[in-house]
């Protein structure tokens, strides 16, 4: 596979981001093979994100059908050292979508843990204030779980080194593969500017929908909670790392 060409290209849109705390050792098990656990200022971080893909192609080409559709996915952060440098990447936990179509082609593209739910979403302007909100749901076992960020202030660019960035700006993906190796794929976006949250809601099902050992860490508030409107995205063939 050429791996100078994308796999597959779109618009990530409206991403709405809670960031929780958790303590490193309930996310070790699930950090691939070669990398480990990142932290900021000691502190790890479970996100959990909705976003919509619009202008989909896979290899160059329109999918019919399945060009615009909703993604909520849970995530960490991961680093991995090549030999000359530290690589600073996502682990997806579970990444939900409502087209078997879309779900089978990334399991069997990068091995992604994805599942097939009914889903909506709803972009607003405010009525009282004018606030910009973005809203996604999903249905698991007959109930509707939730997510939904409303932005405050100006949009603005994060610091290098500040938290933003941290959360934000990563450009490597990794998976776990069937074998237990890791693959690792790039990403390439430019850097997001990001509008912080005024309000927040997540109502879910976390034990159902995520697992038992995810409860407590996002039971808790968030951490933090961001708005970004996103840009045009690339994601480049994977390659099977050797251990």
């Amino acid at each position: 596979m050429d791996h100078s060409k994308p796999f597959l290209t779109a618009q990530w849109r409206h991403l709405a981001l809670l960031n929780f705390e958790i303590a490193c050792e309930v996310l070790e098990p699930f950090a691939p093979s070669g990398t480990i656990v990142d932290t900021y200022k000691g502190k790890a971080y479970l996100s959990v994100v909705g976003l919509l893909f619009e202008h989909t192609r896979v290899k160059g080409v329109p999918i019919p059908f399945h060009r615009n559709f909703e993604e909520v996915n849970l995530r960490f952060y991961v680093r991995r050292f090549n030999g000359e440098e530290w690589r600073r990447g996502v682990v997806f936990l579970k990444e939900i979508v409502a087209s078997v179509a879309i779900a089978t082609t990334a399991r069997l593209a990068y091995n992604e843990n994805y599942v097939v739910m009914e889903m909506g979403h709803r972009f607003e302007k405010l009525a009282n204030d004018g606030r910009p909100s973005a809203s996604y749901r999903w249905r698991f076992h007959e109930r509707w779980n939730h997510l939904q960020v409303v932005g405050d202030g100006e949009p603005y660019s994060p610091a290098p080194g500040s938290v933003e960035e941290f959360l934000t700006d990563h450009h490597w993906g990794y998976t776990c593969q069937r074998d237990g190796s890791c693959m690792e794929y790039h990403v390439d976006h430019p850097l997001w500017p990001v509008r912080k949250a005024r309000d927040y809601a997540f109502d879910c099902d976390i034990a159902g929908v995520y697992g038992e050992q995810f409860v407590a860490a996002l039971s808790a508030p968030p951490a933090s909670a961001f708005l970004i409107e996103g840009s045009d995205v690339s994601v480049y063939p994977g390659e099977q790392l050797v251990p």
